[in-house]
């Protein structure tokens, strides 16, 4: 008698837990390119906390990179172990999935984020942390005054002027990534795509308490001049999505209802008064007229985009259990008199 063999099972991959915050601040450094300044950052990011007396670990995350920067990083992690980590992507993702990264490694209660060199005066997060232990939830910098190019700063005015109008977020400078944030807030959000630029933005519509500190700016890295054509697309796209991402996340209808409107109105105009030329004053048939057909195509596209918002509506609608766009910051109670009366009284 042949004894059955019984299948192995699948071997059990240990996930590792988040780790447990038990510092008072991590650093995250996106690095995003070789000539990273990565001893000068930890070294006077590090003396700032060490005078005020912070505990602290630093988290560099390689954007896709190595060359001298990762062996900079490298000697760090072998002088200081455990309290230095250095993590490499096989190929570049963005800022956005840095953070992600590094959020998911940080021991600290407060994140500070780091560009890749000293942008700003080390002393500055002194500045930061004291607004946080005051009540900030997200620590915003302001750059002033900039060091950089007239057209630079005049490009940066321009689309921090822009977002302030069309978002209504009132920030100057979400071009500079030297923050501190609460880490319960960035466990709140969904961190992805081009979206670190703007997490000032969505924490303030979110209800956190987000302020903006004025910092010395000392150097700046970069092109001067005007960008590629790309680059202004992106950064217009960023904004739409940045719009409807913070007034339209939990009313589609009112975006795509709004657009769908003005294509089928636009539409159906052009398609009446052709209409109405043809009945009353003898014009040429439609047929042989293109702009007709762009009335109709006009109409017809504007239908579809009310469609999307009514199916857009319909999901909300479906997942409205589960959904807040609010968020409490505290919740003041007392007891009524028939349970003081229980504890003793008052």
């Amino acid at each position: 008698m042949t004894e059955l063999s019984t299948p192995e099972a699948p071997p059990v991959v240990e996930v590792a837990p988040r780790p447990t915050p038990d510092l008072d601040v991590s650093v995250i450094v996106p690095v995003l390119t070789v000539d990273a300044k990565v001893l000068e950052v930890y070294r006077a990011l590090s003396a700032e906390l060490e005078r005020l007396g912070k505990s602290h670990d630093f988290i560099f995350v390689f954007d896709g990179h190595r060359g001298p920067a990762w062996k900079e990083a490298e000697a760090l992690v072998a002088e200081h172990p455990g309290h230095v980590q250095a993590i490499a992507f096989q190929q570049s993702f963005g800022e956005s999935a840095c953070l992600a990264t590094g959020l998911e490694h940080a021991r600290g209660r407060v994140i500070v984020t780091s560009p890749q060199y000293v942008q700003v005066d080390p002393r500055e997060i002194e500045s930061l942390l004291v607004a946080i232990d005051e009540g900030a939830d997200f620590v915003a910098p302001w750059r002033s005054p900039r060091v950089d190019p007239m057209l630079n700063r005049v490009q940066s005015a321009s689309f921090n002027l822009l977002m302030r109008r069309i978002v209504g977020a009132p920030f100057h400078d979400l071009n500079c990534y030297f923050r501190a944030v609460r880490r319960e807030v960035l466990e709140e959000f969904a961190i992805y795509g081009d979206q670190y630029r703007f997490l000032p933005v969505t924490a303030h519509r979110q209800g956190y308490r987000v302020v903006e500190v004025k910092v010395r700016h000392l150097q700046e890295w970069g092109g001067t001049g005007f960008f590629g054509v790309g680059v202004y697309v992106r950064r217009l796209l960023d904004v739409l999505g940045v719009v409807f991402l913070t007034h339209f996340t939990h009313k589609p209808l009112r975006f795509f209802g709004t657009l769908g409107a003005l294509f089928a109105t636009i539409g159906g105009g052009i398609c009446g008064v052709l209409v109405l030329q043809k009945l009353f004053m003898e014009e040429a048939g439609l047929y042989n007229r293109p702009i007709f057909l762009i009335g109709m195509l006009l109409f017809m596209l504007g239908v579809q985009v009310i469609g999307f918002g009514l199916v857009g509506e319909i999901i909300i609608y479906t997942n409205a259990r589960s959904l807040r766009q609010y968020r409490i910051e505290r919740i003041y109670e007392r007891s009524g008199p028939a349970e003081d009366e229980a504890h003793g009284g008052a």
